[in-house]
């Protein structure tokens, strides 16, 4: 085993790729977007929701929009292999783009973030991947705005289902991180996990 998996779940918007962002400025780990693994928009497996006052849209909330066990294989690979090829996900396309190559290149650790993350965290465990693994958590308004501003700069979805899709997210914000404690996750703010994980050897 060259690298084990830093775990960072957390709501839509709590500030997950931040977190890694910084991490990987400082300390150079690789960082892999476990929302990358999405399955494409013509699925006929998606889930689907219907929105107050909108019509029907893909439930990109449900974990069965999501490629759980690709995820976890590519981890498992990029940490025995050093190299991992990566699916990139467009959001505002509800498909795959591409891929691209991710290193380890002499990392000892792969931050794993994503919506879904704290679901690839019995996985690992059990395949002797893990050595940490967090939920971002704020206070739910600050998250819900955070997340409506990136969203509607980034063009993910029409606003109209943005604000929709926002207000539920915030409701559902609490089984989160309920969701993730279960499994082991440590809840902590960006700041506090930032404190926990830099310091880590390697």
């Amino acid at each position: 085993m060259r690298a084990r998996v830093i775990v960072v779940a957390g709501p839509s918007g709590s500030g997950k790729s931040r977190l890694c962002r910084r991490l990987h400025e400082r300390r150079g780990w690789p960082v892999v977007n476990l929302d990358d693994f999405y399955k494409d928009g013509d699925d006929p497996t998606l889930p689907r929701v219907h929105l107050a006052g909108g019509g029907t849209i893909v439930d990109w909330d449900d974990p069965a929009s999501w490629h759980q066990d690709a995820a976890v294989d590519a981890l498992e690979e990029l940490c025995r292999s050093g190299n991992a090829e990566i699916p990139i996900y467009e959001l505002s396309r509800d498909g795959r783009i591409g891929s691209r190559r991710v290193s380890l290149t002499g990392a000892p650790y792969v931050l794993a973030e994503g919506v879904f993350a704290d679901r690839v965290v019995p996985s690992c465990r059990s395949r002797e991947l893990l050595a940490d693994a967090v939920c971002v958590a704020n206070p739910r308004l600050l998250t819900f705005w955070r997340r409506l501003v990136r969203d509607l700069r980034e063009s993910r979805k029409p606003p109209w289902v943005l604000v929709r899709r926002g207000f539920l997210l915030l409701r559902a914000e609490p089984r989160v991180v309920a969701r993730a404690e279960a499994v082991g996750c440590v809840t902590l703010t960006g700041n506090q996990a930032y404190e926990r994980l830099a310091p880590l050897g390697g």
